[in-house]
């Protein structure tokens, strides 16, 4: 199979599960090999995710680009490139795929980026039935002459809430306290050295809403979160600009995403293939690390999703006999979620990887150790019905 292939089913299997959602599509950029002079690949994907409950549905879109070598990495040459010649119309590409949701019953598509997706190209040509938020990086000119920082910095507190941070190299896990200011902005289309008729073609501004979070009294040492949120979103209330935020939060799951593929899973960065087999290898291993964090994800049953979202419909018979070889005489050793579950598949990995059911919950590294068993033991099964 090609990669195009390998995320084109990807994302099949995707739609099937989105219908009636709210979803949001959450990408970022992530290397996958790095050489000593900075030239390597990089892999883009867009996940889906639900607006509400933060359950995976899988993957939408990815991409594999080649980064070339030197200090800068290829950014010195950036500047002179048109907006069509630049590895950064990823972006818009992710956002134009998460579009193509509509159409398998999806009642909202959100599209979510961190500060590498502040372009402006990605507001001016979005497609008009999706929405987007993406974390200010540049102090954009405004179009009354003003600068966005500037215009952030004056805004009146318009209320508070409380987000959990998870842990992060160099900062512990915390509760943080967020002062919430919002208000409408007009981004200024910005100028280019290189002016194409494409980009005279954009429009000389866009509208768009801000929500600024910034932490309250951080912990000593601590460096405050603080958020700028760019978003097509209408924010006209304090619960308005709390959405948007926890909608940004959800951010997290393909940082996790990306923790399964490498130090906590497939540990990707550490393949010695050549390229070519190395981008159809790093495809399939994002297909399946998605897999492991949905069922990470759906190990309490919080969301109630069904096991086929990670296995085919025949795999059922083989999965219920091996939980019943696991399970043990306690109530702790007996699967607790009903049968035809994700929680009950993820149960039965978590087994199979060595979780005992009694200390802590299983990660990523247990269920991927479990899903690779149970694969094993499920050719076993094929092979003796043959």
């Amino acid at each position: 199979m090609t990669i195009e292939e390998i995320v084109s089913h990807a994302r099949l299997r995707t739609s099937a599960r989105v219908r009636g959602r709210h979803v949001l599509a959450i990408q970022d950029t992530t290397d996958v090999r790095v050489h000593s002079d900075n030239s390597g690949m990089v892999l883009h994907p867009t996940i889906a995710v639900d607006a509400e409950d933060g359950t995976l549905f899988g993957l939408v879109h990815a991409e594999l680009l080649k980064r070339e070598g030197g200090r800068g990495g290829g950014r010195d040459k950036h500047k002179e490139l048109s907006f069509a010649d630049k590895q950064s119309q990823r972006w818009l590409r992710g956002i134009e795929q998460a579009a193509t949701l509509h159409a398998s019953g999806a009642v909202a598509v959100t599209v979510i980026t961190d500060r590498e997706g502040d372009i402006y190209e990605d507001f001016a040509l979005r497609p008009a039935d999706v929405d987007l938020i993406i974390r200010a990086s540049q102090d954009r000119c405004l179009s009354d002459g003003s600068h966005l920082f500037d215009q952030s910095a004056l805004l009146r507190q318009a209320g508070e809430m409380l987000v959990d941070l998870p842990a992060a190299p160099g900062r512990r896990a915390r509760t943080a306290k967020l002062s919430l200011r919002f208000a409408t902005v007009e981004i200024a289309r910005p100028k280019r050295h290189v002016r194409t008729a494409e980009f005279a073609a954009l429009p000389d501004h866009v509208t768009l809403n801000l929500v600024e979070a910034c932490e309250i009294d951080p912990p000593a040492g601590a460096a405050a979160a603080h958020w700028r949120l760019l978003t097509t979103h209408p924010v006209t209330n304090l619960e308005d600009a709390r959405r948007i935020v926890h909608y940004y939060r959800q951010r997290w799951t393909i940082e996790q995403v990306f923790r399964t593929l490498k130090t906590k899973g497939f540990d990707v960065e550490a393949l010695r293939v050549v390229e070519g087999p190395f981008e159809k290898l790093i495809a399939a291993a994002l297909v399946a690390a998605v897999t492991v964090f949905q069922l990470v994800r759906e190990r309490d049953g919080r969301a109630k999703r069904p096991f086929t979202d990670v296995l085919d419909p025949a795999d059922q018979p083989a999965l219920e006999a091996i939980n019943a070889k696991l399970e043990g005489k306690t109530l702790r050793q007996k699967n607790p979620h009903p049968k035809g579950s994700l929680a009950y598949a993820a149960w039965v990995f978590a087994r199979l990887g060595g979780w005992t059911g009694y200390y802590g919950k299983p990660g990523p590294v247990v269920i991927l150790s479990g899903l690779v068993h149970f694969q094993a033991l499920l050719q076993g099964w094929k092979l003796h019905d043959v």
